[in-house]
């Protein structure tokens, strides 16, 4: 970004774009896979291991299912490690976690990934364009 454009970018940005991995863990939590899917865009994808979901009704419909099945009774952890703006209007997140399963307080490392989040502010809110991770290097 110019020095112009990074004027543009505000600590509240960077608190809110933070705040959609508390989002994300949250909604988990719960498993409510309506407010998970809400933090990303009408358009928003979503890669993991095995699993594509494009839009926000797919990541919806793909969360529900995995809330009742192989998610079932997990939570999810996770830490920003960097934020990088392409624009006043875009960023990118890079984040460190994983899936807690049942007993779990640690994520294991078979289960630690790494993360990309691209985010784009859409109407002065900051929502999840797309969403992909891969498993921690050791």
């Amino acid at each position: 970004m110019t020095t112009t454009e990074t004027a543009k970018v505000t600590d509240a940005d960077k608190a809110a774009i933070a705040a959609l991995t508390q989002k994300v863990i949250a909604a988990w939590a719960y498993h409510d896979a309506d407010a998970f899917a809400d933090v990303f865009t009408e358009d928003g994808t979503m890669i993991l291991a095995g699993s594509f979901a494009n839009g926000r009704e797919e990541i919806r419909k793909f969360l529900k299912n995995a809330y009742d099945t192989n998610y079932k009774g997990t939570q999810v952890t996770g830490k920003p490690l960097s934020l990088r703006f392409l624009s006043p209007d875009s960023a990118v997140l890079l984040t460190q976690g994983g899936v807690l399963y049942k007993g779990e307080s640690e994520v294991a490392d078979h289960n630690a990934i790494r993360a990309s989040w691209t985010v784009a502010r859409q109407d002065g809110e900051w929502r999840l364009a797309a969403y992909q991770n891969t498993p921690r290097d050791k």
